[in-house]
């Protein structure tokens, strides 16, 4: 199918349309064919990479676009770059049944990826497989949201089939490193936060571990770490998941 914009009549061919619906009024935009999912993913930075002739329509397939007064009314903005960025975050892809179910699987492919990726077995330290994390999910019946990122609806997923699989955040291995006299300062605030220390060096010179952290805590490490030594420590991610070899025992 082809489209038209309302001033120069330029053909749009395979484009996808993206709807919201705002103030009692419609909006869309076309974009380009799998550029939405990757936007959202955050894959892509870009959004004159995702939507196609920088325009805010009423409706694609006329070519009516949106007029600034609507904009400024339903967005409370004319800015076309700002309203995009709400439709594309919020809008729904217009696809055909099949399309949609297809979209669907496939989110639901990367969601157990990044799954599979974070997390293990508590009792024997190993990995959960992809296929393990997908029947799981049809057992408890997730529903993927389309409009949310594989990696948002990851940790929803992970915190589900808690309750009917054993399943685990696997730790980050990280490298603490800063001057002497701030690891005197940080250690008693630090120690809490960490799940296993591998290795600690203390000297005059510098504080430097290697230890095992709980994801959840990353942030507050990293904000600690750069307070206590006024950015000039550092952090170092040894293993995003730390596992042990083999498969989960799972079935």
């Amino acid at each position: 199918m082809a489209f038209f914009t309302p001033v120069n009549q330029v053909r749009l061919t395979n484009v996808s349309i993206v709807r919201l619906k705002k103030g009692g009024k419609r909006f869309e935009l076309a974009c380009y064919p799998n550029k939405v999912k990757s936007w959202r993913d955050g894959i892509e930075k870009d959004i004159d990479e995702v939507w196609h002739s920088n325009t805010v329509f009423t409706n694609v397939s006329k070519g009516v676009a949106a007029k600034k007064d609507e904009l400024k009314k339903c967005f409370g903005t004319e800015d076309k770059n700002a309203c995009a960025m709400e439709i594309l975050k919020n809008g729904e892809i217009q696809v055909t049944d099949k399309e949609r179910q297809q979209l669907k699987e496939d989110l639901l492919k990367d969601i157990a990826n990044v799954v599979a990726s974070k997390c293990i077995d508590p009792e024997t330290k190993r990995p959960i497989t992809v296929g393990i994390v997908e029947r799981a999910m049809k057992d408890i019946h997730f529903s993927v949201n389309e409009k949310r990122s594989a990696k948002q609806q990851a940790l929803e997923v992970i915190r589900l089939l808690k309750e009917k699989i054993p399943i685990e955040r696997a730790k980050m291995r990280l490298k603490i490193h800063m001057a002497g006299k701030d690891g005197s300062r940080i250690k008693e605030k630090l120690s809490p936060l960490l799940e296993v220390m591998e290795k600690e060096e203390h000297n005059e010179e510098i504080y430097e571990v290697v230890c095992l952290i709980d994801p959840g805590n990353f942030r507050e490490i990293d904000e600690l770490v750069k307070k206590t030594s006024k950015n000039s420590g550092t952090i170092e991610v040894l293993n995003l998941a730390v596992t042990e070899e083999g498969d989960s025992k799972i079935e």
